[in-house]
């Protein structure tokens, strides 16, 4: 019954998202970029690994492929990219500013459904589905991240392209959603991320990456500050 209703509301709810084209294998589209040193307006200043505020953004360099977690499974790959302030500022300023804007544009849902499930703020994921053969099928709602000894599944599914509710994908079109967890999910701690009997254990590794990118950043932005970079 869950499922069932579940498949109404996206199919209701991806009619009226504004989809990107179908059958598109890039990262979400980047936007201008964010002016070197700059903070976007609104921003909350959370902690990161370090205990120090969090770093500038326009200063980073990583790819969205190296920040993904990714699942093959036999007809589909799937790519998990978590939304977090801390994680994302790593990128570099197009990608960075295109995931922000991202998750602003579904910024009224979100906060509609992490008020109705009383969390504070909610752990947004990017995630997207891309078919590697003909009627791929993928259940979006299976898909587990373990951490810290708790399983964590999706309180809900906010999706991005039209046809995210069907669960059937043909080869390289992408299928994306938003995905909303518990405060609790706490990316800056190793995860472990399973779908259809198949895991991902390479975030720890991913934070090691995060965490030299940071260290770079306060480099980048002190020798702007003093002029000499």
């Amino acid at each position: 019954m869950r499922r069932a209703a579940w498949l109404a509301a996206a199919a209701a709810l991806s009619s009226a998202c504004a989809a990107p084209p179908a059958g598109s294998t890039s990262e979400p589209a980047p936007a201008t970029s964010v002016p070197v040193g700059a903070r976007p307006a609104g921003s909350a200043v959370l902690a990161d690994t370090t205990g120090e505020a969090l770093v500038p953004a326009g200063f980073g360099t990583l790819r969205q492929d190296d920040i993904a977690i990714k699942l093959q499974l036999p007809d589909v790959l799937v790519k998990m990219i978590p939304l977090d302030e801390s994680v994302i500022r790593t990128l570099s300023p197009d990608s960075y500013r295109a995931l922000r804007e991202l998750a602003e544009s579904r910024r009224a849902a979100i906060v509609r459904l992490t008020s109705q499930h009383g969390f504070v703020r909610g752990d947004v994921w990017y995630v997207s589905f891309f078919g590697l053969a003909p009627e791929a099928r993928f259940s979006p709602l299976e898909l587990t991240v373990t951490s810290v000894g708790r399983d964590f599944r999706p309180a809900e599914v906010i999706p991005l392209t039209s046809g995210f509710g069907s669960q059937r994908l043909q080869p390289r079109e992408t299928q994306s959603a938003l995905y909303l967890f518990d405060d609790a999910l706490d990316v800056n701690q190793p995860l472990t991320v399973s779908l259809a009997g198949q895991q991902n254990v390479a975030w720890t590794s991913i934070l090691r990456t995060i965490e030299r990118e940071r260290a770079l950043i306060r480099s980048r932005a002190a020798k702007v500050r003093a002029g000499t970079f």
